[in-house]
């Protein structure tokens, strides 16, 4: 099979520049991903004392995995009476949000959780920033798209990121924030490529939000460590395989 670089396709696009942001977890939620690992440890050993199935083992530490992520993305996904004030990366992406209108950029963001996605709604919306908005029951994908790319007084466009990772032209934006991490890497740089595509004339900056010492910082080393050896079989592709083996998770879930 002959694959063509997308340089080779397109080369008259513009330069793309990858970040990584580490968030820091506020008190608040530094304490519930704690409790919550502390839970995730003692449901697992007792799962596996009463004779559990690895099928029901695999399960129950994949539902913890979720749990963890959920509160690195917003603590108020899993607990509703936290504040705005205790999500490190809304406050984050609140101060990427008045930098990028300061500087003239506009942007889509990305996240695989559309409650998060919900609460960056409710937060644009307090500071009346205006936004689009496209999930999985968006009718017209097409009409959102549209709407976003001939309005530049449009700022931002929140996605997420498996109704909006492949098939749309956002070259409206010239700014990618990823707000949590993928096991597919490949699905990232499809999201990615919204923006990085035929007619885009800026150089794209694609920004992923990562929580400083949890899980997302292990999901970004396994996607490193797994793109590097299927390059070796596949020399274009970064894909990653979402079938992670038992010790794969528990590795993710350890407390340091």
């Amino acid at each position: 099979i002959l694959r063509r670089t997308k340089l080779v396709v397109a080369p008259e696009l513009p330069e793309k520049i990858e970040q990584t942001i580490y968030c820091e977890l506020t008190p608040d939620q530094a304490a519930l991903y704690r409790r919550m690992q502390d839970k995730t440890e003692q449901e697992l050993s007792k799962l596996a004392a009463t004779g559990a199935s690895a099928g029901t083992l695999h399960l129950a530490a994949l539902t913890q995995v979720l749990r963890l992520r959920q509160i690195c993305a917003d603590p108020r996904i899993l607990d509703p009476k936290m504040e705005e004030a205790d999500s490190a990366k809304l406050q984050a992406f609140l101060e990427l949000v008045e930098e990028s209108k300061d500087a003239g950029h506009r942007m889509l963001v990305f996240s695989t959780f559309v409650t998060a996605l919900q609460l960056l709604k409710e937060a644009l919306e307090d500071r009346d920033i205006p936004y689009c908005y496209l999930d999985g029951s968006t009718k017209d994908r097409q009409g959102v798209c549209d709407t976003f790319n001939s309005t530049p007084t449009i700022p931002v466009m929140l996605m997420s990121l498996k109704a909006g990772g492949t098939g749309l032209n956002l070259t409206g934006a010239d700014t990618v924030i990823h707000f949590d991490p993928w096991w597919n890497p490949a699905a990232e740089a499809q999201a990615t490529d919204r923006a990085h595509r035929i007619g885009q004339t800026r150089t794209v900056t694609s920004i992923k939000l990562i929580a400083a010492g949890t899980i997302e910082e292990r999901v970004m080393e396994l996607q490193k460590s797994k793109s590097e050896m299927l390059r070796k079989l596949l020399t274009e592709s970064d894909s990653v395989s979402s079938g992670l083996s038992l010790d794969v998770i528990k590795d993710l879930l350890r407390k340091d």
